[in-house]
């Protein structure tokens, strides 16, 4: 599962950048939410106690 939030968070990172570039406000928006989501997922995934 690991995996597959790093690659969400790099995919939607480069697609956001690439809607930004052609000034697509409202998919920038979206997919920059997407990012911040994956990275936070990820965030609180490591920061999980083992049990």
């Amino acid at each position: 599962m690991d995996e597959a939030i790093a690659f969400i968070a790099t995919t939607t990172a480069s697609l956001a950048r690439l809607a930004r570039r052609h000034r697509l406000s409202m998919l920038d928006y979206l997919l920059r939410m997407a990012h911040l989501e994956a990275e936070e997922y990820a965030r609180l995934r490591n920061g999980r106690k083992p049990s």
